[in-house]
């Protein structure tokens, strides 16, 4: 192999490596760093420097042990009744108001006789917010929320899979949302939402 190819490939290792550190998941940071990390391992093997292999290995194994700490953690989620009128909501809201609005039209949401809300409560910490509009048995998600850090779909998954009883509970049998962010099309698509026809809306049958 020719020197200026294994040169790019350490180029493209500290690159991805310095990526890595970018990321506000967590989850993220872990496998880029780790994909990054095993680059420059076979970059100091084919350098011979055995110093450098060895230390990118440990950093892929230390990658390895926290993610499938992750993976396995038997996490509680619970969803607790939001109040747009009270001093929490306001201060949620207006902390987040950037990361909301680049997937979001509204950052500002009224409350009506119709209107579905809570919060995601993950291990008791405030993971995400869920606001909906309820017309006839149909749920308009107008915010589905859920802060940088906890963006590894177990959120998603509670509320669109785990929390279905509460919503047949009050008569909805079809959600619907759209999406301005491919992100958040990623997201509703993996959480088994349908997209309607050369729209950014999608419905999830319940």
């Amino acid at each position: 192999m020719s020197g200026l190819i294994i040169e790019w490939i350490g180029y493209i290792a500290s690159a991805i490596i310095l990526v890595s550190l970018l990321m506000s998941s967590i989850i993220k940071l872990r496998w880029i760093n780790l994909a990054g990390s095993l680059i420059f391992a076979a970059y100091g093997y084919l350098i011979g420097s055995i110093p450098v292999m060895i230390m990118n290995l440990g950093i892929v194994g230390i990658n390895s042990y926290y993610l499938s700490r992750i993976y396995g953690a038997k996490e509680k989620f619970e969803i607790l009744p939001l109040d747009m009128n009270s001093e929490f909501y306001k201060r949620f809201m207006e902390y987040n108001k950037r990361e909301i609005q680049k997937f979001f039209i509204a950052d500002e949401f009224s409350h009506t006789e119709d209107s579905i809300g809570f919060y995601i409560l993950r291990d008791m910490v405030t993971a995400g917010i869920f606001i909906g509009r309820k017309k006839d048995n149909i749920l308009e998600v107008d915010l589905d929320f859920v802060i940088p850090a906890y963006r590894d779909f177990k959120t998603g998954q509670f509320i669109y899979k785990e929390n279905i009883p509460f919503f047949k509970e009050k008569g909805i049998s079809r959600i619907t949302a759209s999406a301005k962010h491919v992100e958040h099309h990623n997201y509703l698509m993996k959480m088994g939402f349908n997209k309607i026809d050369k729209e950014d809306f999608y419905y999830l049958d319940i």
